[in-house]
């Protein structure tokens, strides 16, 4: 077996992703296969028009040496731009909308980018819409680029001289459809004019997160009110420039719901960790697939990788905290229990821990109070007060037991207790403790309550 020789830049490994085949999943009569561009190294398909774009900036003279690029981005064209400025010596700044996920921004700074967080609810024209304010902060800042991959034409070049030529070898020239989300618009675009040049029969599939306007100019010719959804990175509330949907056969219009299941089944039975994108194409590329009536060969893409998405999409707790996981429903305060004790979710402590513990199960866990539990009776509550009290000038009283802090006085309600009944206690600074004939069942927090009275909205 041969080895390459060391050598070269890590933005040589851009492209030549590789290509897999579904083979767990039902494709119905098609097979199905996956474009793996969450192997790029910046993990995601977004590497390769970061490193197109910011060569055409510099190829045309529109950024000089030491300059400033300037984008707004909901992720990984921000990841793919930081791996190219960083390599190259640019200074990034980059306006992200707020409904990006922790590891994305985590993963941006520690790249070296300056992240500036914008509000995701307010449209073109806002203020602070993500794009208005990358292009403002543009003209207040000397020697810089706004990069503007909605409209820039090295984006969809990047897929219609890289990404096209790529599938179409990989597939040995029988392919069917591409199946494609838009961001920016420039993989659907670049990829569908590629392959009108070499395959006019291969349809181009447009896969769109409910709320984002494209599947409804697509399907009918009419441009809806945008709404929300909570995938990233695909779906939008204007047509891009670089977005040409005269390219696009067909649409499909995929509920987060779907989306994020499919990409977690994903993961599951095939063994691919893909982002939340990936779930939006996946569940409209089945759709396509157990559509047909004939065999066909269909590809669509990981479009990065679900590392960045561990604390959203599979993390049970977000996923039911947005209504996305279906459980049992009884009608009652137990409907408001995000973790539960039947279900083995609660996170405790012992009476006999020490402080030490029930800190960093706080930490480890993102929670505010714990339930202290002598065998499967509950006997208090501890939370950050309670400790911040207790170490506050004696740092060495980590040491102490739960139980000489806790507080044993609690506010145990059954679970047929009308939610109003919740306010006084949530008053009161403490917790509402569902217990069922001397079974703790779990707690109730404001958040719990927020976060219920949120999945009743129409």
């Amino acid at each position: 077996m041969s080895v390459a020789m060391a050598g070269g830049s890590v933005l040589d490994l851009i492209g030549n992703t590789p290509m897999v085949e579904v083979s767990k999943l039902d494709t119905g009569p098609c097979r199905l296969f996956l474009k793996l561009e969450s192997q790029n190294p910046g993990g995601s398909i977004k590497d390769r028009i970061g490193l197109s774009m910011i060569t055409a900036a510099e190829r045309e003279g529109r950024i000089a040496p030491g300059g400033t690029l300037i984008e707004a981005t909901a992720g990984n064209t921000g990841l793919g731009l930081a791996l190219v400025a960083a390599q190259k010596g640019y200074r990034l700044v980059l306006i992200v909308p707020d409904k990006m996920s922790q590891e994305k921004i985590f993963h941006l700074k520690a790249m070296g980018a300056e992240v500036i967080m914008t509000r995701s609810d307010v449209g073109k024209g806002h203020p602070e819409y993500y794009q208005d304010m990358a292009e403002r902060i543009q003209r207040e800042t000397e020697n810089s680029f706004w990069v503007n991959q909605f409209a820039n034409p090295a984006n969809p070049q990047a897929h219609e001289t890289g990404t096209g030529p790529e599938i179409w070898a990989q597939m040995e020239h029988q392919l069917d459809a591409v199946v494609c989300g838009v961001g920016s618009g420039g993989t659907l675009s670049g990829i569908g004019r590629y392959m009108r040049s070499v395959a006019p029969g291969v349809e181009m599939v447009l896969a769109d997160p409910e709320g984002s306007v494209l599947a409804g100019i697509v399907q009918d010719g009419v441009m809806r009110e945008a709404g929300s959804w909570l995938v990233e990175g695909i779906g939008e509330d204007f047509v891009p420039p670089n977005c040409d949907l005269s390219l696009v056969a067909e649409a499909h219009i995929i509920p987060d719901k779907e989306a994020l299941h499919a990409v977690r089944e994903l993961l599951l039975r095939e063994g691919i960790l893909g982002g939340s994108s990936s779930g939006t194409l996946l569940a409209a590329a089945l759709r396509y697939c157990r559509a047909q009536t004939t065999p066909k060969r269909v590809v669509t893409f990981v479009c990065d990788s679900g590392n960045k998405y561990l604390s959203k999409v599979f993390n049970d707790y977000w996923m039911i905290d947005q209504g996305l996981i279906d459980r049992e429903r009884f009608g009652d305060l137990r409907d408001l229990i995000t973790r539960r004790a039947d279900e083995g979710d609660v996170v405790s402590v012992a009476p006999t821990d020490t402080l030490l513990i029930a800190y960093g199960r706080l930490r480890l866990y993102d929670v505010s109070q714990l339930p202290v539990m002598d065998g499967d009776e509950i006997v208090g509550i501890i939370d950050e007060s309670d400790l911040l009290l207790a170490v506050h000038r004696h740092p060495d009283r980590f040491r102490t037991e739960v139980r000489d802090v806790m507080s044993s006085r609690l506010e145990v309600v059954p679970p047929g207790t009308p939610i109003d009944d919740l306010f006084p206690i949530f008053r009161g600074d403490h917790v509402a403790i569902v217990v069922d004939q001397g079974q703790f069942l779990g707690l109730i927090t404001r958040v719990d309550l927020l976060n219920h009275l949120r999945r009743q909205m129409p």
